[in-house]
């Protein structure tokens, strides 16, 4: 692969559009360039596990010719992606990542529907945890993604094949799906871009639970602008979700730039003491600080009360469980992994008294965060309590010196911020002495999405972090 062609996969899809639109770049050259990046470094990166390259050769001559006859092109015209594993891909293989759920559907989800209308090219899916359990990346059936800056290191899960597709550069833009972190924990682990959006801004169909507010699917990318542009095309309402929010997608096809002067502030490196982490995540946390207050921003350290959203988190996860699982753990009780299998049983001990406690804690939590942002527009968190750990292990048993009880247990600085129902970005900010990238969780008031957004894209271009490459693949 020629430097010209290496330089192009790391393009942003911005940059890359405008090239697509104006036909200084057709589709197929775009495709070839990805795919041949996609021979070159997922062998070593393992992070796209279903390749549809004659399929996409097609969809994208198909894409040309379209726009070459003068059709209007839609937001994401020409543009490679791969979907996540766990999402439904018409005549595409999708797996979940286990071999009780690995079949080649007849539908499309939601999600898939709507960013092949807005005219990207699918060429694969990525990889994911066993039925996206877990914020680490391996199953049965195609192994670890590991980490593009440190091939030993986990590249964080669920979305862990689209965070490392994306560091690679064999994709400029991806999907992901976030309950307790899935999104953000394995971009901050491989130095992209993956946000929370609000609930019911992606609506999600089909589901069983379609008025659940704890999983959420949304945008991935190396940039936030890169990541809005997806969000725009994805976004919006659909009757087929009862929690989808009226407000159009395109809005967030507009410009992100904003002077953040007076910007009220709040970071926590800890979230108010109620979780450890690790000195080199608290480190990038105070620098980011710093960076806001660079930025003319009022920074002050604070903190919403967090508590009881760990109950309200694990109660509401262990209830979906039992509805995702209960039957398949019944049917094939040694074909899930002992985790599913956990937290399923879990689901099944609650009580009518335990969801009611659950439901009324999840009320006050909502009001108490509501009442912060009264005070603060945004809130700065890590990411994860953790950087990259050993892609050999399952999860990390400890942090910071303190026991973790669970496979859950490390994530909390993430899926905490879950229960609050607020939208979260992660956005690079910075590298370990030793390489490894760290993020910055940015928070903001219910629904304030495209607020978030803009001060990520703030944060971002005053830092510059996003533009170092893993040279660990190059």
């Amino acid at each position: 692969m020629t430097t010209t062609d290496d330089d192009l996969c790391f393009r942003t899809a911005l940059d890359l559009s405008a090239l697509l639109r104006s036909r200084q770049l057709s589709a197929r050259e775009l495709l070839d360039a990805h795919l041949a990046r996609i021979e070159r470094v997922n062998p070593a990166v393992n992070a796209i596990v279903t390749l549809v390259a004659d399929r996409a050769r097609e969809a994208a001559r198909q894409a040309d010719e379209r726009i070459a006859a003068g059709e209007e092109p839609g937001p994401l015209h020409g543009l490679p992606i791969a979907h996540k594993d766990l999402h439904n891909t018409a005549g595409i293989r999708t797996s979940h990542g286990s071999p009780l759920a690995d079949g080649v559907p007849d539908e499309d989800d939601l999600l898939i529907e709507r960013i092949r209308a807005a005219g990207a090219i699918t060429l694969g899916k990525t990889n994911v945890p066993e039925f996206g359990a877990g914020s680490h990346t391996f199953n049965p059936l195609f192994g670890a993604t590991h980490n593009p800056y440190d091939l030993g290191r986990s590249a964080g899960g669920s979305s862990g094949g689209a965070a490392a597709a994306l560091a690679s550069g064999m994709v400029p833009v991806a999907d992901g799906s976030d309950t307790g972190g899935s999104l953000r924990n394995p971009a901050s682990f491989c130095n992209v871009v993956g946000l929370r959006p609000s609930p019911g801004r992606v609506p999600n169909w089909p589901s069983l639970t379609a008025w659940s507010t704890l999983g959420v699917k949304g945008p991935m990318a190396r940039t936030v602008a890169d990541a809005a542009l997806l969000l725009s095309a994805i976004a919006g309402p659909d009757a087929r979700s009862p929690i989808a929010l009226e407000e159009p997608g395109a809005r967030f096809a507009r410009p992100l730039d904003r002077d953040l002067t007076g910007l009220r502030v709040a970071w926590s490196p800890d979230l108010g003491g109620l979780v450890p982490v690790e000195p080199e995540v608290v480190a990038a946390v105070e620098s980011a600080a710093e960076v806001f207050t660079g930025l003319g921003c009022v920074v002050e350290r604070d903190c919403p009360d967090l508590t009881g959203a760990d109950e309200v988190f694990r109660t509401l996860r262990a209830s979906a469980f039992e509805v995702a699982f209960g039957a398949l753990m019944d049917r094939h009780p040694a074909g899930l992994k002992r985790t599913i299998r956990e937290n399923a049983e879990e689901g099944r001990k609650l009580t009518g008294p335990d969801i009611g406690r659950a439901e009324v804690l999840h009320t006050l939590l909502y009001h108490r965060v509501r009442e912060f942002f009264g005070r603060f527009d945004v809130l700065l968190l890590p990411v994860s309590q953790v950087v990259p750990f050993d892609v050999g292990i399952e999860y990390p048993t400890e942090v910071a010196g303190v026991a973790m009880d669970d496979y859950l247990d490390w994530m909390r600085s993430a899926y905490l911020v879950s229960a609050t129902g607020s939208p979260a970005l992660s956005v690079p900010a910075g590298f370990t002495p030793g390489g490894l990238p760290v993020g910055v969780q940015i928070v903001g008031p219910h629904r304030a999405d495209f607020a978030v957004l803009q001060v990520g894209h703030a944060f971002e271009r005053a830092t510059g972090h996003w533009r170092r490459r893993p040279a660990e693949i190059e």
